[in-house]
């Protein structure tokens, strides 16, 4: 169902690579709540994905852009303004990447130069898309930015290894430039630290299957689905959230202030 929540609303949406991304399933509610927008994604991430298919959907273009590279975001940001026609008022940053994950390095026995490039993408590149907004004024007042985050950032996810590090540095950042982006330009700066969802990047990690599991048994409405979480996105893009700022908002059905369910304890009783 459509609220024309978004009419008249331009934006940039970084990460959608197929329709399992969370950003896909936001780049369609959005279209279907009136908004425009730019879709952008690294080089590599378009010849993979089927960002294509999603552009012709939503009769949106595709601007390539690398976002740890300030000059890529630089073009990114002058051309989507021109495409739009005017200044941004939404931004999704949905991009995560570690290459110890994806070699299965252990948490204590990192290659830190896979480290430091995936501390650039998942977290530093939110910094560089939000300084390159800031410093071209890019964004209208009261627009928002909304960046994806996982609570691996306040609790010990053994598998979820230097992630856990970058969501945490993530959320620092958005808090830390949203104070300024509030202060001097009215726009709001906000985490959505949503349940563990099987994207193609999310199940790349270890044990991932166990983590699905054990939420949905924690979470009292069960796990969050993409779309669910494409929705809250949707709610934080418009103006009915026009005070809420520097939060990382949870999208877990509620399994954040779970200590235990009686699911969980009916099943660890059954292997006594």
């Amino acid at each position: 169902m459509s609220y024309n929540l978004l009419k008249g609303k331009r934006g940039i949406i970084f990460g959608a690579l197929d329709e399992n991304s969370i950003a896909w399933k936001t780049a369609i509610r959005v279209h279907e709540e009136g908004g425009t927008f730019v879709l952008t994604n690294a080089p590599v991430s378009i010849r993979m994905g089927q960002i294509d298919e999603l552009a012709e959907k939503t009769g949106s273009q595709i601007i390539s852009a690398d976002a740890t590279s300030e000059e890529d975001l630089q073009n990114l940001v002058a051309q989507s303004m021109e495409i739009l026609g005017g200044k941004i008022d939404f931004v999704l940053h949905s991009i995560g990447m570690s290459i110890n994950v994806r070699k299965g390095k252990h948490y204590t026995d990192q290659n830190y130069a896979w480290t430091q490039k995936g501390t650039d993408v998942s977290a530093m590149s939110f910094h560089k898309v939000m300084q390159t907004l800031y410093k071209a004024d890019a964004m209208n007042e009261w627009g928002s930015i909304v960046a994806l985050t996982y609570m691996a950032a306040q609790r010990v996810f053994p598998d979820y290894n230097d992630m856990a590090d970058n969501k945490a540095y993530l959320e620092s950042v958005a808090r830390s430039f949203g104070y300024f982006f509030g202060r001097d330009k009215k726009v709001r700066v906000n985490t959505i630290s949503q349940s563990p969802t099987p994207t193609t990047a999310g199940t790349g990690v270890k044990g991932f299957d166990g983590f699905i599991a054990y939420a949905e048994k924690m979470s009292p409405l069960g796990n969050a689905t993409a779309m669910d979480c494409a929705n809250y996105t949707i709610t934080l893009f418009s103006d009915l959230t026009k005070r809420v700022t520097l939060q990382n908002l949870y999208n877990d059905g509620g399994f954040s202030n779970m200590g235990v369910s009686d699911d969980v304890m009916e099943a660890f009783v059954e292997k006594q």
